[in-house]
């Protein structure tokens, strides 16, 4: 009589195909879910016993097809965490936050409300996303890092807006409103979600600010294989773009816009009160005096003169793509520079914001800061990135050239059979492609035209 074949079928943890995705399902309703998609280890340990003691029996029972079951009965399981929507999506479903040990905080099935969301400021919004961005925090759809968020696309943004529960791309718009291009501010969401097929590119990411003033590439923050990552991307995103909706998280303050008012934030703390009754807020578009900037100096006014000075050209000033609240050399470099594209000079372009240059940011007037690497250098002693204009076939640029030199510099330099010089050409395409490989990147992200981040490793 044949000998049976046994297998043993894991599905891989991160696999949205619809094999995986159903064999992970399975596995749900037997209560023996893997152990690295969430399930007890004595599920594990148990099924794969009853797979050798069955292997024992066929070995020493003659080629015979009886099976020798395990001599200790397995233990019940402890049902690992379903996702609470379609589980065939890019990401986990909606479920509670998970502590050290691996099991929900909370009642399954009982996620965050829209209604009460945590009011958050900007400033800490992209901290947060900084943190699993510095922390290299692998991507998973079933795992759930230290702070009991799900390692994907949409755990990010959850994580990120401290909604304290996993969301995914089905739900994290009922946390927010839709918005539009021209309202994007650090701390919104990009979000593309197919109903009718959710495997099919459904995404998230945290929109960190634009990269220069043509608004064709911004920086997002992102969830994504192989670990959290910060990149400049081109607007909404590199595969369906015009998927990609923007969306602003409903617990944070108003954006600082021109003729839109800020509207104090009320603590996440316990006994936080709010603003007395009748209390004024700040008009944005008001210059708020020279004292408000300067070393030493922290306040929400600091941080509207970096955003604003962005969109106007200052992001190579400003190496993690956002503005802060502390008055920093990035921001007199990026000021001086802006008022120097005005035409002025001496005092009159000191790096210190006054009424005029004020003015000029708020009412988006005047000339924007110029794309290149003439200008003031950036912090650290980096070479300003002199904007992605350049780096496109027919330019001609002094930065094109400095750019062979420091990828020849940098042993990248093998397509060159002349030069580099001032001409873009397919030779330093090519080379910086094979640079940006070997920094790890795939697909759009090595395509030979130079970002901020590939300028900033080139140069450091």
């Amino acid at each position: 009589m044949p000998m049976p074949g046994f297998e043993e079928y894991e599905p891989a943890g991160d696999c949205a195909c619809r094999g995986c995705a159903q064999r992970r399902r399975a596995l749900a309703r037997a209560r023996a879910i893997p152990l690295r998609d969430g399930g007890h280890p004595a599920a594990r340990g148990a099924r794969r016993a009853l797979v050798l003691a069955t292997a024992a029996g066929v070995v020493l029972g003659g080629g015979t097809t009886t099976a020798v079951a395990a001599a200790t009965p397995a233990p019940t399981p402890t049902p690992g965490p379903v996702a609470l929507d379609d589980p065939s999506s890019p990401q986990g479903g909606r479920t509670p936050l998970h502590g050290p040990k691996g099991g929900p905080v909370g009642k399954p099935g009982a996620p965050a409300q829209p209604g009460a969301v945590r009011r958050i400021d900007r400033a800490t919004i992209i901290n947060r996303a900084k943190l699993w961005l510095e922390a290299e925090v692998p991507y998973s759809m079933s795992e759930y890092w230290t702070d009991g968020y799900r390692q994907d696309c949409s755990g990010y943004v959850s994580m990120v807006w401290n909604l304290g529960s996993n969301e995914w791309t089905g739900s994290l718009d009922k946390f927010a409103t839709k918005i539009t291009k021209d309202e994007l501010l650090p701390g919104d969401m990009l979000l593309f979600h197919n109903p009718a097929d959710p495997n099919n590119g459904s995404h998230v990411v945290i929109f960190g600010g634009w990269v220069d003033s043509t608004h064709t590439h911004y920086i997002a923050y992102e969830q994504t294989r192989p670990n959290t990552r910060k990149l400049a991307t081109p607007y909404g995103y590199w595969s369906n773009p015009t998927k990609y909706v923007p969306y602003r998280f409903n617990g944070v303050p108003a954006g600082i816009l021109p003729d839109t008012p800020v509207v104090p934030v009320v603590p996440d703390t316990p006994g936080a009160q709010p603003p007395p009754a009748g209390s004024k807020p700040v008009d944005a578009t008001v210059f708020p005096g020279a004292d408000k900037f300067g070393p030493g100096k922290t306040n929400d006014h600091v941080a509207q003169l970096g955003r604003m000075l962005i969109e106007r050209g200052a992001y190579r000033f400003y190496p993690k793509g956002v503005a802060d609240r502390t008055w920093s050399d990035h921001d007199k470099l990026a000021t001086a520079a802006f008022q120097r594209a005005q035409g002025w000079t001496g005092a009159d372009a000191d790096g210190i914001p006054g009424t005029h240059t004020w003015k000029l940011l708020v009412e988006k007037q005047g000339k924007n800061i110029p794309p290149t690497v003439g200008a003031a250098p950036g912090p650290g002693g980096v070479r300003a990135y002199p904007g992605a204009v350049v780096f496109r076939p027919g330019q001609s640029h002094e930065a094109v050239r400095a750019l062979g030199r420091q990828l020849v510099k940098k042993g990248f330099g093998k397509y060159y059979t002349s030069g580099p010089d001032l001409r873009w050409s397919e030779a330093d395409r090519r080379n910086v492609e094979a640079f940006q490989r070997a920094q790890g990147w795939t697909g759009a992200s090595a395509n030979g035209y130079p970002g901020p981040e590939t300028w900033r490793r080139l140069f450091a």
